[in-house]
């Protein structure tokens, strides 16, 4: 059995407005084994991206605690990567310029950190590009680098919230296939974000099933179908009725 890398207990979060106080998340306890890809899956807005961003320490918990490989999260570190629907590439920044710009930051000599960033380059598919700026890029192609860019600060964690979701349906499922490849080369605990039910199943060893905001835990699935999964497969069929139904009760 893997170890936990991610403890979640009693995890809440309340939002001060000028309105009055917003209870986003509601005592979640949670944890999340090493190299694992977790899925947190339920209806659009009910507190998901308000989860990952409390785990990876952009935001600061209301009540409960949030550890990572046995620290308490307090605030962003290089142990933890986000990677975002829509990618804030530097536009300015080639594609290696954007990949290396962690490791550069953090003093890594340059012919060190070129390598380090043409590993993951290439990784992602994108050798040959290494040149191009990101309005040279498709949109598939900036996420990769996106990818990219997480993976070469070598952080223990990533997070991604609904990284794919602006993508069309072909770009979408190329990109979940290239994920699959890229986390089978070179494991990482993710903890990704989606409403999209056939995408949860596609890529999770658990599926994480959260109730409409304030959120809180529904029900958990281990997913232990064989992959590359197949959307037609019986099992891959029955699971997405099922966990439909649930999310449809959720909210």
């Amino acid at each position: 059995m893997s170890k936990e890398i991610i403890v979640c207990k009693n995890m809440s979060k309340t939002f001060e407005t000028a309105r009055g106080p917003v209870h986003v998340i509601d005592n979640v306890s949670l944890s999340v084994r090493e190299n694992e890809l977790l899925v947190l899956f339920g209806p659009g807005q009910c507190g998901k991206s308000t989860m990952i961003n409390c785990m990876s320490g952009l935001e600061t918990v209301s009540g409960g605690t949030v550890e990572v490989s046995g620290k308490a999260v307090t605030k962003p570190g290089p142990d933890r990567g986000v990677v975002y629907q829509r990618m804030a590439l530097f536009p300015w920044l080639t594609v290696m310029g954007n990949v290396e710009y962690g490791p550069k930051v953090q003093g890594v000599p340059k012919k060190e950190r070129r390598e380090k960033a043409q590993h993951y380059i290439n990784l992602v598919g994108l050798e040959g590009f290494e040149n191009s700026y990101p309005n040279q890029l498709s949109g598939g192609m900036q996420q990769r680098v996106g990818i990219a860019r997480a993976y070469c600060n070598e952080p223990d964690v990533l997070f991604m919230d609904e990284p794919f979701g602006h993508l069309d349906a072909q770009t979408r499922y190329l990109m979940q296939e290239d994920l699959m490849k890229i986390w089978e080369k070179e494991k990482r605990t993710i903890v990704f974000v989606t409403n999209n039910i056939e995408e949860a199943l596609y890529l999770a060893d658990r599926i994480v099933v959260m109730r409409n905001c304030p959120t809180s835990i529904k029900k958990e699935y281990e997913i232990t179908l064989p992959r590359p999964r197949d959307y037609v497969d019986p099992e891959f069929l029955r699971l997405r009725e099922e966990i439909s139904a649930v999310v449809d009760k959720a909210l």
